[in-house]
This record gives C-alpha cells, structure tokens and sequence, in this order.
C-alpha cells in the first residue's frame, strides 16, 4: 500500500527506486575496485570472486543503511512550531533573558508584600 501526498501521487520518499540505484552504483565501484586492487600487479590476473563478494557486501550495506535514512526521515507537523508555551521565547517571558538590562516594573502593590522574616535564633 503506498501512501499518497495531498496531490494524490504517491510520496517520494516511499520510493525504493532512489536507494536501489544508489546502493548498486556504489557497489559497482567496490566491485571494480576490489577486482583492480586485489590482483597484485598488472601479469597476474583480476580477482572476480574477491569483486564479487565485495559486490554483495557493499550493495546490501549501503542499500540498508540508505533504506533506514529514509525511514527515519519524517517532517514535523504545522502545530509544533506553533510552540505551547512550554518552549516560549525568552524575549516574551517576565524576567527571561530578553529582559536583561531593562528596569524591572515596580510591584503593582508594595503593601502586600510582607517583608523578609527575621530569623527568631538570631
């Protein structure tokens, strides 16, 4: 079951096309490479059983780890920038760090505030 966007085609990022050419063009190059670099010298000849099993090791690796990048991979909904107050703007908050430097209001009524009890042992 694929899913579709909102403009009804499926999503790019359930396609397995992308991570499957990827994987096996990079494991062409090891293939090659380890065919090339595993010989010892340019009379003997090339290594294809080394190619091959460097073939196998680097497609399945590189097409798991590509398939779980594209898994992982999921966009935020709208409401979480929209912040709930708990990741407020410093700026915005009394006191917080955009407040710094600025005079601090006076208190709306002094009389209620008791003052500082003094210590009794003292």
């Amino acid at each position: 079951m694929v899913a579709n966007s909102s403009t009804g085609g499926p999503q790019k990022r359930n396609s397995v096309k992308a991570p499957l050419i990827f994987s096996a063009v990079l494991a062409l190059i090891a293939g090659v490479a380890t065919m090339i670099f595993a010989t010892g010298g340019a009379e003997k000849e090339l290594r294809f059983d080394l190619g091959l099993i460097a073939v196998g090791i680097a497609f399945i690796a590189s097409l798991l780890v590509s398939s779980l990048l594209l898994m992982t991979e999921k966009a935020n909904p709208e409401h979480l920038s929209q912040g709930s107050g708990v990741h407020r703007s410093s700026a915005k908050i009394p006191g917080g760090a955009g407040n710094v430097g600025k005079p601090t209001p006076p208190a709306a009524d002094p009389e209620a505030e008791s003052p500082r009890p003094t210590d009794p042992t003292a």
